[in-house]
């Protein structure tokens, strides 16, 4: 599946509100969809690409030998869900923020798994 396909796939998934696939190396964005006025996506992209930086100096600094599947930001009213996608696709990750009221985490984190195999860049 193609990225544009990916994010569409996506934003199906329940409580939705919008998806990026994004190089933590260089912290641009490759594919936006949805967001609103309270998530601005390209803001959001850039700003995560610290979070994931952050966490894999950390792992390495601690020789953590093992790869993360995803991270959970909680918030009030949203989750927010980052996982850097595998192998030769390693610099990438897919993030994906959701309305907390209408989302099912577990489904949510088995879609973007299922995306991410799916997935060709």
């Amino acid at each position: 599946m193609n990225i544009d396909g990916a994010l569409t796939d996506a934003m199906s998934i329940e409580g939705a509100i919008g998806v990026a696939l994004v190089d933590y190396e260089s912290g641009m964005a490759l594919g936006l969809l949805g967001g609103n006025q309270q998530l601005d996506l390209e803001i959001a992209a850039a700003s995560n690409t610290e979070v994931v930086r952050a966490k894999m100096r950390a792992m390495a600094a601690l020789s953590i030998d093992d790869v993360i599947e995803d991270m959970l930001i909680t918030l009030g009213g949203q989750y927010h869900l980052i996982r850097p996608l595998s192998g030769a696709r390693g610099s990438l990750f897919l993030y994906l923020a959701l309305d907390r009221s209408r989302a099912n985490l577990a489904l949510a984190r088995h879609g973007l798994k299922r995306i991410e195999a799916g997935l060709d860049v």
